[in-house]
């Protein structure tokens, strides 16, 4: 047991010379005898660092001889396995070194760490040095998380309840039929409209279980490196409980789920996709906008967002009619840049069907036309500034003070400049309200492809290098459901093998076979049946 000279009861313990002791009394503590006095320390010899340095462990604060000697075996054997049990390094400075080398990441993915880092483990564990970090702690860092998540959750509910007041106090003041309308009505809406910017200032955005999930996978891939290093001995994020997660599955817009979607306004799920005929619906309504090839290449050959705006006309063979993915745009709030494919699975060559084909064709040629006036228009405006560089130009001059970007892109503006990738999903968003149909994502489309690839027959295997997933289990997991005529198809089929006492089959078209008396025959097995097709 080890005591620091100090105070006693207002006087500080003295020499026999009459001096203040200084550093650790000891045994030779006036008050050891006492009970609650004091505290236990350890201190032992580790094993030669570099150089033969001696090195020595010591730490002090326990209450009992028995917790000192617990936490003094723990370290010893920690060094003995080569742990640096002696390290001072905090969470934080470690975390920032770790994230510092780490040059092998995808820009992307860098972001997504460095937020992390910076957000979340630092300011919940930063202050630890990495020897003392245990399982308890990350497991207290998700706790104050999801504490956070019922606050918010509560912000959401609060900021929804104010937008009904809100459109509410503004409908009674447009239908007001008094003129002039009742000022108590317009200071309800402005009141209304105060307290809903207020509800909407708090923090509403929800760390999901998907999103909890990746922070303790990047926190795990730091840890796994730290036991590498011997800073410590075990990967302590292995062992934390967080929410299950599962990854969610495309849903098909059925006539059930649109008459909810319509009455309450809920989609039933984060991932859905059109039947057949909702996506004919779009796209005929869709066949004179200005992306409308690009909407049928993602439809049908199912390219990501990022895919297909960073497609490049060096990358697609008209010829042959194939496009290659080797590259994609990547969008990170305002910035974008370009990054190659997801996995190296994503890197692949898409056979085009030949209606997409065509209209690529086309749109090439429309591009090379917007490209050629584009340019005329330019010089156009070179020739005014130079005669008349004084004299204000109209705003269609303006336009043109830049020639045509050459990006080398197969999908952009009339300028040349690509499409911001977040630009296509609001687009995409603003055109299905428009046209009232049932609301998919713009990388929903994607998925789109995927299932009506599965109701034509093609195999499970041929869909997974459509689509540039890294494994055949993702693609399987993800379509387990195809559309529900297909469905249908598929639970009729093992009725229709076994033939039943009074209930003759019938054909196509409703009547039983064969003449009015004779017995039913029974039905052959059918040569294909639906289902088989992705086994």
């Amino acid at each position: 047991m080890t005591h620091k000279a100090g105070p006693n009861k207002g006087k500080p313990a003295l020499n026999d010379d009459g001096t203040p002791k200084i550093g650790y009394l000891e045994k030779h503590c006036p008050n050891l005898k006492k009970r609650d006095h004091g505290s236990w320390y350890y201190s032992i010899e580790l094993p030669p660092g570099p150089g033969g340095k001696r090195q020595t462990a010591k730490k002090g604060g326990f209450r009992t001889q028995k917790e000192a000697a617990d936490a003094c075996k723990e370290a010893w054997d920690l060094a003995q396995g080569g742990i640096q049990v002696n390290s001072k390094e905090t969470v934080e400075e470690y975390l920032r070194r770790w994230f510092a080398k780490r040059v092998d990441l995808k820009r992307s993915t860098r972001k997504g760490y460095e937020d992390h880092i910076e957000r979340v483990f630092i300011p919940a564990l930063g202050h630890l040095k990495m020897r003392d970090l245990r399982t308890r702690h990350i497991q207290e860092m998700f706790k104050r998380i999801w504490a956070d998540n019922n606050t918010r959750q509560a912000n959401r509910e609060a900021a929804q309840q104010a937008l009904t007041a809100e459109r509410a106090a503004h409908t009674a003041w447009r239908q007001s039929t008094t003129r002039p309308r009742p000022p108590e009505l317009r200071q309800n809406w402005k009141t209304a409209q105060t307290a809903l910017r207020e509800a909407r200032d708090k923090p509403r955005h929800i760390t999901g279980p998907g999103t909890q999930l990746k922070m303790n996978n990047t926190l795990s891939a730091a840890l796994e490196d730290a036991v590498s290093e011997k800073l410590i001995s075990e990967n302590w994020a292995k062992t934390v409980i967080l929410p299950k997660y599962v990854r969610p599955k495309p849903l098909v817009w059925t006539d059930e789920r649109v008459a909810r979607w319509r009455a309450t306004g809920k989609k039933p799920g984060k991932v859905m996709v059109w039947t057949p005929e909702q996506t004919g619906t779009f796209l005929d309504a869709v066949a004179e906008h200005r992306l409308y090839p690009m909407f049928h290449l993602m439809i049908f050959r199912g390219l990501r967002r990022g895919e297909v705006a960073g497609l490049p006309w060096g990358e697609t063979n008209l010829t042959n009619g194939t496009v290659h993915i080797s590259e994609q745009l990547v969008a990170s709030s305002y910035e974008v840049w370009e990054d190659t494919p997801k996995s190296d699975s994503g890197a692949r060559t898409i056979s085009l069907d030949s209606q997409t084909h065509e209209l690529l064709g086309l749109w090439q040629q429309r591009q090379q036309t917007e490209r050629e006036e584009w340019n005329r228009a330019y010089e156009e405006w070179q020739r005014q500034r130079q005669h008349h560089p004084a004299e204000e130009r109209d705003g269609k001059a303006q336009k043109h003070k830049e020639p045509w970007q050459e990006t080398g892109l197969v999908f952009t503006w009339d300028d040349g400049r690509a499409y911001h990738p977040e630009y296509l999903s609001q687009a995409f968003e603003r055109l299905i309200k428009r046209l009232g149909l049932p609301p998919v994502r713009f990388h929903d489309l994607r998925h789109c492809a995927a299932t009506l690839s599965l109701a034509a027959g093609i195999h499970m295997k041929k869909i997974q290098a459509l689509l540039g997933h890294s494994s055949y289990s993702l693609t399987a997991d993800t379509y387990t459901s195809v559309l529900p005529q297909f469905e249908k198809a598929e639970a009729d089929a093992p009725v229709a093998l076994v033939p039943r006492a009074g209930k003759p089959q019938t054909t196509d078209t409703g009547e039983a076979p064969g003449a009015e008396g004779d017995e039913p025959e029974r039905p052959e097995a059918p040569s294909d049946v639906p289902g088989e097709m992705a086994a």
